[in-house]
């Protein structure tokens, strides 16, 4: 069984607390950036506008990450604690909201520049896998979204928590919605490369499958528990984000298979 007492804090320098979540943000966009510009984009006039869109695409991230675990995960704490909500550094950031958050910036960015939004939209998704899994990977460090109580022989005691043997859920969601998603989406952009729109929609569907499963292993927001039918708001808003993909990628790819 292995023991998690692992330091939330990466570095410190005078008074300045650089966390491993934060960290998680930087390399995860840096990398999604890098890999974006030298292997996923095929247009020209993306590729050019590209490190423009990386600001909108930030904003996006954070204000829609903020605000949908806000909305979703504990509106009424913050109604009655309405400065906390600047408080990031807390934690608190909702990865349905991101994406949500995301999805506006793009559409704003494209329509500004005359573009289909699925152009940018579907690059992200490509490497959207990679911030998931540096993510996950600074959640298990930093003791949060952990599993239920478990015997397995790979159970991990969260010694910050309760010191009771539990699923590594933030493992499991990184091997899912980091490698195993990013592989599948590379695969499928070989097939669907020349229909926009069709990648994105199996990012839906693909990522909340896989949360959906992953939900069943982890343990409950503390202040909503379960919410309908014994399941979680992740997997409630999963199945939301299910069928929604399911109708982009039916829209999109009927719309290109007809041309």
């Amino acid at each position: 069984m292995f023991i998690n007492n692992f330091d939330p804090v990466a570095l410190e320098i005078f008074s300045l607390e650089i966390r491993w979540y934060s960290l998680a943000y930087i390399f995860g966009i840096i990398l999604g950036w890098i890999l974006a510009k030298k292997l996923f984009i095929q247009d020209i006039e993306v590729k050019n506008k590209f490190d423009d869109y990386l600001t909108y695409l930030i904003i996006g991230i954070i204000l829609g990450g903020r605000l949908g675990y806000i909305i979703i995960y504990n509106l009424s704490f913050y109604i009655n604690n309405p400065s906390d909500i600047f408080k990031i550094w807390q934690g608190g950031m909702s990865f349905h909201g991101g994406l949500i958050g995301v999805i506006f910036a793009s559409i704003f960015f494209a329509k500004k520049n005359n573009q289909n939004p699925f152009l940018y939209l579907d690059i992200v998704a490509l490497v959207a896998p990679v911030g998931l899994f540096f993510g996950r990977i600074a959640n298990f460090i930093n003791s949060e979204l952990y599993g239920t109580i478990t015997n397995v022989p790979w159970a991990v005691t969260f010694v910050q928590v309760d010191n009771l043997p539990r699923h590594p859920s933030q493992l499991y969601e990184a091997l899912l919605e980091g490698l195993f998603l990013f592989l599948l989406l590379i695969y499928f952009k070989k097939k669907f490369s020349n229909k926009p729109g069709v990648i994105s929609g199996l990012f839906l569907i693909i990522y909340s499958i896989f949360r959906f499963i992953v939900e069943f292993y982890r343990a409950p927001d503390e202040q909503l528990g379960y919410i309908f039918l014994n399941l979680t708001t992740g997997q409630v808003v999963s199945l939301i984000f299910i069928i929604s993909g399911i109708i982009l990628f039916y829209l999109k790819y009927e719309t290109h298979y007809d041309k």
